[in-house]
């Protein structure tokens, strides 16, 4: 009588998969985030760095940290609980009520796909901010006076000098590593809170152990004038040393779409590399469907394999799927860095290959 309305199935079969896909989800989540508050313990007495901090940081880390364990929590999750239905026979009784295994895959992958979308909106919101707010804790704590945000781009204090940049990135070329700014404003003020110059500098660039300004156009302010100077290259002594400033530049895959599209652009308008902000911009968009086909992977195992297997057996199964598929992923992404062909096209075919073996063992177990 429970399988009677193929709605209710739907709803059966989704909750039996969400419950097993949040209790993986909570454990791979706890022991991510013990190992990462263990290796924070390590930094604890630097500068002004306390336990507090580490535990701070930790928490902020906490929605990339659940967005990037959300492909192998579906998976798990599905395998699970599709096995706890078979071995108990409820798949059987689903098909025996004229319901195929299409029809129950597609209902059991309900729970997985609106956890996807939630996880695509918290990859847009809370997980780069989280990661920003993680920075600011950092670098307050073990740079003293210099304060990192990325609010309105990028912000530092060093006493009276206030640093703010639209973006930055580090660069790499010839086995050297730098950290670049763009679109560079120095604010310089007095001990009574007066502005004394403005430094407006289309990049900035720390190599040799110093920072460079380009392009630069300086305004020094006085009582009743105002100087004006331009310079096509000026060095910039400061203590605000390379090594705060690039770990407030976050990597490109904790960036937000809209400020990896604004990488893109520009490192393209200027003839540079932005092969890694684009492979992060489409692993993005490719992530729902990642989510789907890997959740689809369990199905040719569902009514076979994991009705007369146990519960170590499906977490196997669940894992060398997942692993096999990451391993193939990432192979293929690397294959567009070196041979530079479109990275939608590296992040296509690894979905779509699981997703004709998938398809080619539950249409032969149909």
């Amino acid at each position: 009588m429970m399988f009677r309305r193929p709605g209710r199935i739907d709803a059966y079969l989704a909750r039996s998969v969400l419950l097993a896909t949040l209790a993986t989800w909570a454990v791979l989540l706890g022991f991510d985030l013990l190992t990462a508050m263990v290796n924070e313990l390590d930094e604890v007495g630097e500068g002004g760095y306390t336990l507090s901090h580490a535990f701070l940081y930790t928490l902020y880390t906490l929605p990339r940290r659940a967005y990037e364990l959300f492909p192998t929590t579906a998976l798990i999750g599905t395998v699970l609980g599709l096995g706890g239905l078979a071995a108990r026979s409820e798949l059987t009784a689903m098909r025996a009520v004229g319901l195929s295994r299409l029809r129950i895959g597609l209902g059991a992958l309900g729970s997985s796909g609106l956890l996807a979308l939630l996880m695509v909106v918290n990859a847009e919101t809370a997980a780069p901010a989280g990661e920003q707010q993680a920075q600011l804790v950092v670098n307050s704590a073990k740079a003293g006076d210099v304060v990192m945000a990325r609010v309105s781009g990028l912000w530092a204090r060093e006493g009276n000098l206030f640093l703010n940049a639209r973006d930055g990135q580090r660069r790499e070329a010839d086995g050297e590593s730098w950290t670049e700014l763009q679109g560079v404003r120095l604010y310089e003020f007095d001990d009574g809170g007066r502005l004394l110059s403005l430094a407006q500098a289309q990049s900035a660039e720390h190599r040799d152990g110093q920072w460079r300004l380009k392009d630069v156009r300086r305004s020094r302010f006085g009582e009743r004038s105002v100087e004006v100077e331009t310079h096509a290259s000026q060095a910039w002594t400061t203590a605000l040393g390379d090594e705060v400033v690039s770990s407030a530049v976050a990597r490109p895959r904790y960036l937000s779409s809209a400020e990896l599209q604004r990488n893109i652009s520009y490192l393209e308008r200027n003839g540079l590399d932005a092969k890694a902000f684009e492979n992060a911009y489409w692993a993005r968009w490719f992530y729902p469907l990642n989510v789907v086909v890997l959740c689809l992977s369990a199905l040719p195992f569902a009514f076979g394999s994991l009705r007369s297997g146990g519960f170590g057996k499906r977490l196997f199964i669940a894992i060398v799927i997942g692993i096999a598929y990451l391993l193939a992923q990432r192979l293929v992404v690397s294959l567009s860095d070196v041979y530079r062909f479109d990275a939608r096209l590296a992040y296509l075919l690894p979905p779509l290959g699981l997703l004709a073996v998938c398809w080619g063992l539950f249409a032969r177990r149909e």
